[in-house]
């Protein structure tokens, strides 16, 4: 049984919410694995996580934030970070990974997403240019990056509930460390990164998980599955 650990605070009023435990079933039905998702709401995970997250073979962090204890998300995320524990973040999933390695490897604690903090002196996290709630949008794959092989293909059209991305002012933070940009928008703002030193860290500001409501099973969403799969982390 592959366990994994859905980060955030479950809403029936998310699309995205409603579409994850669909995502999970389609690719692992796909994979033909079983899996059991769980929500770990954010205000439950406490800031040593291990105890709490171990028996999880995958965490995916999951959108609708502000979350109710963003410390929870970045506790869970710097642990599957760490732990090399397979990792998706989605939407909000894809701003709090920033926001942690930001803070935890590239010594900014001072680090901030405007959304919960919009007077902050480093807004690492800003509201995008146009905002890209319920709007699809294409995306360029950066050459010999984990996340275009997984879909095979350079460029891709995926869907977006959003408003806040990463800050173009402070990008150059990320050539210091092993976090990579690996997809951008048309106009060149990031929309995926990934971590090459681990076995799965992936995080995406679109929303991969919006297929399952059509039906469709999404590679990247089944990559996460299958690298959750191989974890020695099962319970």
């Amino acid at each position: 049984m592959t366990r994994i650990g859905l980060i955030g605070d479950f809403d029936s009023a998310a699309t995205a919410h409603r579409a994850i435990p669909k995502a999970i079933a389609l690719a692992a039905e796909h994979l033909d694995i079983l899996t059991d998702a769980r929500w770990l709401a954010t205000e439950a995970i406490p800031d040593d996580p291990q105890p709490a997250l171990q028996d999880y073979s995958g965490l995916w962090c999951v959108p609708a934030s502000p979350y109710r204890r963003a410390e929870g998300a970045l506790a869970a995320i710097r642990y599957a970070r760490e732990s090399n524990t397979p990792f998706l973040g989605t939407c909000g999933g894809f701003q709090h990974a920033v926001l942690e390695y930001a803070r935890s490897v590239l010594n900014h604690p001072e680090a901030a997403h405007a959304e919960i903090d919009p007077d902050a002196p480093m807004a690492l996290l800003s509201p995008l240019a146009c905002s890209l709630v319920e709007q699809a949008g294409s995306i360029r794959l950066l050459e010999s990056t984990q996340i275009r092989a997984i879909y095979g293909v350079d460029v891709i059209s995926e869907q977006y509930h959003c408003r806040f991305g990463v800050n173009p002012a402070y990008e150059a933070l990320f050539d210091r460390g092993d976090l990579k940009i690996s997809g951008r928008d048309p106009t060149g703002e990031v929309r995926a990164v990934e971590l090459p030193t681990h076995p799965f860290f992936i995080a995406t500001l679109f929303q991969p998980e919006r297929s399952a409501l059509a039906g469709k099973v999404h590679p990247l969403i089944a990559a996460f599955l299958a690298a959750a799969a191989r974890s020695t982390r099962h319970p």
